[in-house]
């Protein structure tokens, strides 16, 4: 009726990407702005496309354009922050979130990603960071209308209804970390606890077809309000309802605030606290969280006794190798992080390893890596540290089998800091390869510190940037123990604590049922009074 309408291409372009096609949205889009390139959605809607097409640098050129067409749309300037952050250019990322909370004080889209970046910077105080979490806390409280009675029984002892709240329920880190847990669980506890997914996710793959045998119910909550969400999670009866994504991408953290199940607890997906006062309970472990970082959470802290993660060995047949640098003559390092994490204080130490090292190199590998621009800034980046290109291998993605298989290549990972890896951290220590980490004061900056533990390797634990370069010479010098070390790191690391998922499950339920228990005393308790 209206071919020319380019509200219409632009609506039309918003539905398809909803549903999952990118491609055809795209030429809505493109269509809508060749009929009036003064709007502003369809760029900013491009960006997002761009930005999960491994593009950040045409990404953050249609957010900018959308913001050059409308200078109030704060959603471009999280998106713009978003996508920055993944560029390495995280202080510009977090200026985006500031500019954005200056138009729209109560966006919780810019609170979440500031909340999110502000993990990659090492100068963020404890104070700041607890601050800004709380003005997220006392927005999404104001925004709900929070249950203070749940129809659930105060009794101790009966079986328990656990809800998982996550965008993350699949071929994600979340996901690996969830299923060998889950599955453990509901074999295990099977009577005992009845576990729930409201998965805040379009697509489904493998993995989220494996965690869905393990729930009793799964609900896709895309499209539904926090109201509405909280009224069903309190209709299901949930006993106990865990956020598994924090300030991560697609969370439903605001909806928390509602309060829809007594006991609320935050675990996995976040590495710091939620800032939402309704939460009740925050998961940690003797070696991330150290007693005097307790007062930065407005959660109640709960350790488990020996870690917080435990991971599901990936289903992948590749085989720990040689060490390479026995036949090569010369050390790899290499990091499969994020290179978001790698900011100009972990460039400045990473290069003073190198020079410690003779002839060694550097392999780092993720998919903002293809991006000939960021191979091009990340070389210069080193190259302002004495670091020639010549020593440096870039990766981008790769499926997960050729991911895993291109460990092959690394003698030693190297930890970034203040934000280490998890997944990339575990995976390592599977195909063979030691992690070297830098041990920071704060529960994030610690997550390296707790797996390295769990996995017997207190060695590789650095106390400071000085013995962090000593103890990568030290290792890099001394092939004969790095390739001992390696031909039985899987093994060793299989029967840890990190890997270990009936030992973990046993925990992980005691806590469940000790911190149920304690809301039937107080609930009992107060109605008594």
């Amino acid at each position: 009726m209206a071919p020319d309408s380019a509200a219409a291409h632009s609506n039309l372009g918003n539905l398809l990407l909803d549903q999952g096609q990118p491609a055809l949205a795209e030429s809505h889009y493109l269509k809508a702005l060749e009929l009036d390139s003064s709007l502003a959605i369809p760029h900013n809607n491009l960006g997002s496309i761009y930005a999960r097409t491994n593009r950040p640098t045409d990404a953050a050129a249609r957010y900018r354009q959308a913001i050059a067409n409308d200078p109030g749309y704060v959603d471009a300037y999280a998106n713009l922050g978003g996508v920055l952050k993944d560029l390495g250019q995280v202080e510009e990322a977090l200026n985006m979130m500031i500019r954005g909370l200056e138009i729209d004080p109560e966006s919780l889209l810019c609170h979440n990603n500031l909340l999110f970046i502000q993990n990659y910077l090492a100068e963020q105080s404890g104070e700041q960071l607890l601050a800004d979490a709380r003005r997220f806390g006392e927005v999404a409280a104001r925004l709900a209308k929070p249950y203070t009675d749940w129809p659930n029984p105060p009794d101790p002892a009966r079986p328990l209804r656990v809800g998982l709240v996550s965008g993350d329920l699949g071929h994600h880190p979340v996901g690996f970390f969830l299923e060998g847990v889950l599955s453990e669980l509901t074999t295990r506890a099977g009577d005992r606890l009845a576990f729930f997914a409201y998965s805040h996710r379009l697509e489904e793959d493998a993995t989220s077809q494996r965690l869905r045998a393990c729930c009793q119910g799964w609900l896709k909550t895309l499209g539904l309000s926090d109201e509405a969400l909280a009224r069903r999670i309190r209709d299901d009866r949930i006993d106990i309802l865990i956020d598994l994504a924090g300030h991560t991408s697609g969370n439903r953290l605001a909806m928390f605030a509602w309060k829809p199940a007594p006991v609320q607890v935050s675990w996995l997906g976040y590495f710091a606290t939620t800032g939402v006062a309704a939460m009740d309970y925050f998961l940690a472990d003797p070696w991330t969280l150290p007693p005097e970082q307790e007062p930065f959470f407005t959660e109640q802290v709960w350790r488990l006794p020996e870690t917080r993660l435990c991971f599901t060995p990936p289903d992948s047949q590749a085989q720990v190798n040689v060490l390479p640098a026995l036949a090569r003559g010369y050390v790899t390092f290499g990091c499969f992080n994020n290179l978001s994490k790698m900011n100009d204080a972990v460039v400045r130490l990473w290069a003073q390893v190198l020079q410690a090292v003779p002839n060694s190199r550097l392999l780092l590998k993720y998919r903002q890596l293809a991006d000939a621009s960021v191979r091009q800034r990340t070389a210069e980046r080193f190259a302002l540290h004495g670091i020639s290109a010549q020593r440096l291998v870039f990766e981008g993605h790769s499926s997960r089998s050729d991911y895993l298989a291109a460990y092959h290549q690394v003698d030693i990972a190297l930890d970034p800091f203040p934000f280490p890896g998890g997944t990339t951290t575990v995976e390592a220590l599977w195909m063979g390869v030691p992690v070297l980490t830098l041990q920071g004061d704060r529960f994030l900056a610690r997550q390296g510190v707790g797996l390295l533990m769990n996995a017997g390797l207190p060695e590789w634990v650095a106390a400071d940037a000085q013995g962090y370069v000593r103890r990568a010479s030290a290792h890099a010098s001394d092939l004969p123990a790095l390739a001992a070390l390696r031909s039985r790191l899987r093994q060793q690391v299989l029967a840890s604590p990190i890997y270990d998922a009936p030992r973990f499950a046993q925990h992980f339920e005691t806590a469940l049922r000790s911190i149920w228990q304690l809301w039937c005393q107080d609930r009992v308790g107060s109605h008594r009074e």
